[in-house]
């Protein structure tokens, strides 16, 4: 229960620190901490913890203001990016984060102008997906490193020698 509790937290905190802060400050371009938080949840907890914790993530993103895009929109990309986090890091640690940093903002503009937006095509996703990016790219070890200090490595998965009495059948 308390990593729940703490998961909840962190994401609320990052929901409000990207509003209230972060996207007030003078520059064109923020790291979406919202974003980062998910895939290093996802990283830690798996791909069914990371798609589920992502999506309400991202349906919180999609009810506060400015929510001048269709509702659902972040919760579909945050729901894909956390189980995708979650998938590989196992496997590939860094070049998952890494890989979910850079191509998330892509995905959410690809998404955006599927979904009709009528400010997003070409130059725009030119112009804006390499800063995001490499905004992403540059926060999200800092970002991973926070939440593992907040809720420690990924719990090891039970097995057979792990549960004392358990047989196979």
């Amino acid at each position: 229960m308390p990593r729940i509790l703490l998961t909840t937290l962190l994401v609320l905190t990052a929901l409000v620190l990207q509003v209230t802060v972060v996207n007030r400050l003078p520059v064109s371009v923020v790291p979406d901490f919202v974003l980062l938080v998910v895939i290093a949840l996802g990283a830690i907890r798996g791909p069914v913890a990371g798609a589920t914790i992502g999506f309400f993530s991202g349906l919180g993103a999609d009810l506060l203001p400015p929510a001048d895009h269709a509702l659902g929109q972040h919760a579909l990309v945050l729901c894909l990016v956390g189980f995708t986090a979650g998938r590989w890091a196992e496997r590939w640690p860094l070049l998952t984060v890494a890989a979910c940093a850079v191509g998330a903002p892509a995905f959410a503009l690809a998404v955006s102008g599927l979904l009709g937006d009528p400010g997003i095509d070409l130059r725009t996703f030119e112009a804006v997906w390499p800063m995001a990016a490499l905004v992403n790219l540059l926060a999200a070890p800092v970002v991973v490193w926070a939440v593992l200090k907040v809720l420690g490595p990924r719990p090891e998965k039970a097995t057979a020698a792990a549960v004392p009495g358990w047989r196979r059948a």
